[in-house]
């Protein structure tokens, strides 16, 4: 018969069985997150790395529920102190709160920026990265309050139309306002409602037929802001004013209304200075004056031929049709001078000093040898075709001649040929043919012969002969004058047919 248990002892080991499951269940509670991380590692770390950088993409970079970038970024490192990648993570926050403070300091946003700078340097980005940011916003901070007082001073001007034309108008303040600040929202957009409201004014100057005015307007438009939303319909707009001031001038020209038709053209060629139609229209002006200046010479209209013939060299002195009405004129007055000849001596003396008294006011006047008809060297040329042997011609001769000669010079150096060539005819006359002017002669046609060459090699065969004419007539032995001659011929032949 087996004895009882010992009540005492089954209590004890009741208490102990009671104890050890009580340290087991302890131990498995301890146990328990570093058992499931070693079977799912780094989830929670890889979640809040993904959540942090889906926020550093989204622009948050810092919220106060935690759920900003930093905030993620940071409880990712808490958890697991050494993952590199945490790490980078938040220094790309840092970075993009350094580039957000520069962004909102060029917005004029300076408490933003201030607080995006704050979060930076929390971050421990480099020292002399947020030092640059601090220092810009410093500077930024002290001239707001100087973009502000030129955007009110802006504001008022364009409110009382002054837009531009002064430093004190509307677009230069805003212009300055934005040298400080240059994406001040302000400063901007008015920027933007002046320009407009300039452009609208260009409209208002063109429809008045003031065109030059009104291209100066978009110029300057268009030096501001190029891609204004107004500038291509009003350019349009001024494009299409300009071609109808072109017909218009043609109109003119057509019923021979000279002075309207060069005002359209000059005001073409101001709005578009590489028009090609303006630039025919004033040369078939100036032919047309010089026309009606060989009509009045044949008549001894002097004064009109005169008067027509300058019309004309104010054009184009150098076209071919100017260059024969200054000849036919000269000639003119030679002929009118010869019938003087044989007036009674008194008269003619009376007439000599006339000549002389008005090449003297002419001299005084600095109009040596232009403008045609009226200058020095022509009020003295018909005195020495009426009395070449009076004494008062022959000082006048020995004083005009070095300005006749300095003329040749300068406007041979500027490529004005046509000018050259009546400088070298006073010249020569007041000179004589002396070896001089024989050189400057030959020099002449050689640039003259360039000139046909290249006209020749650019189509325009008419400009080419009058250019071999010009060149012969100076010097018929010049270099190349022949060679070029043959050119111009074999360029004149009709076109073969095979």
């Amino acid at each position: 018969m087996r004895a009882a248990a010992d009540p005492r002892v089954s209590g004890t080991r009741r208490w102990g069985s009671l104890a050890l499951g009580v340290l087991l269940a302890a131990a498995l509670l301890w146990w328990h997150r570093p058992i499931s991380e070693a079977i799912w590692p780094d989830t929670r770390v890889q979640q809040m790395q993904s959540d942090a950088a889906r926020a550093l993409q989204a622009g948050e970079l810092s919220r106060p529920d935690g759920r900003g970038a930093r905030e993620l970024y940071e409880a990712a490192l808490a958890l697991d102190p050494d993952r590199g990648d945490t790490r980078d993570g938040l220094m790309q926050v840092g970075e993009a709160a350094l580039a957000r403070a520069n962004a909102q300091i060029d917005g004029g946003r300076l408490d933003e920026a201030r607080l995006s700078l704050q979060l930076a340097r929390e971050l421990a980005m480099p020292r002399a990265a947020t030092e640059e940011v601090a220092a810009r916003l410093e500077r930024t901070r002290d001239s707001t309050g100087n973009v502000e007082r030129l955007i009110r001073r802006a504001d008022a001007a364009r409110a009382a139309g002054r837009l531009d034309g002064d430093g004190d108008a509307a677009l230069p303040l805003y212009q300055q306002a934005l040298a400080l600040q240059p994406n001040h929202v302000g400063a901007l957009e008015g920027r933007e409602d002046a320009l407009s409201d300039l452009l609208q004014k260009a409209t208002r100057v063109s429809d008045t037929g003031d065109l030059p005015a009104a291209a100066t307007l978009v110029e300057r438009a268009r030096e501001v802001d190029p891609g204004h939303i107004d500038l291509p319909r009003v350019v349009s707009l001024l494009a299409s004013r300009t071609d109808q001031r072109l017909q218009e001038a043609d109109a003119d020209l057509a019923r021979g209304r000279l002075e309207r038709a060069q005002e359209g053209y000059d005001m073409v060629a101001a709005v578009q200075p590489g028009n090609e139609a303006a630039a025919r229209g004033r040369l078939r002006v100036a032919t047309a004056h010089a026309a009606l200046s060989r009509r009045h010479a044949a008549d001894f209209r002097i004064r009109e031929a005169q008067q027509e013939l300058g019309a004309a060299a104010a054009i184009a002195p150098d076209a071919p049709a100017v260059i024969e009405a200054n000849e036919h004129l000269a000639q003119t007055r030679l002929l009118q001078a010869g019938l003087q000849s044989d007036l009674p001596p008194a008269q003619r003396r009376k007439r000599v000093s006339e000549l002389l008294d008005a090449a003297a006011t002419a001299e005084a006047r600095g109009d040596l040898l232009s403008p045609p008809g009226d200058s020095a060297y022509d009020k003295l040329r018909i005195a020495r075709a009426i009395a070449g042997d009076d004494p008062g011609v022959i000082a006048m001769t020995r004083r005009l001649r070095p300005a006749a000669h300095e003329c040749f010079v300068t406007a041979l150096r500027r490529n004005q040929l046509a000018t050259a060539g009546g400088c070298l005819d006073a010249y020569a006359l007041l000179e004589g043919e002396e070896h001089s002017v024989r050189a400057s002669r030959r020099q002449l046609a050689l640039r003259w012969i360039a000139v046909g060459d290249e006209r020749l090699g650019a189509g325009d065969v008419q400009l080419a002969r009058r250019a071999l004419a010009m060149a012969r007539s100076l010097d018929p032995s010049a270099d190349g004058l022949e060679a070029f001659s043959r050119r111009l011929e074999r360029a004149s032949l009709p076109p073969r047919e095979d």
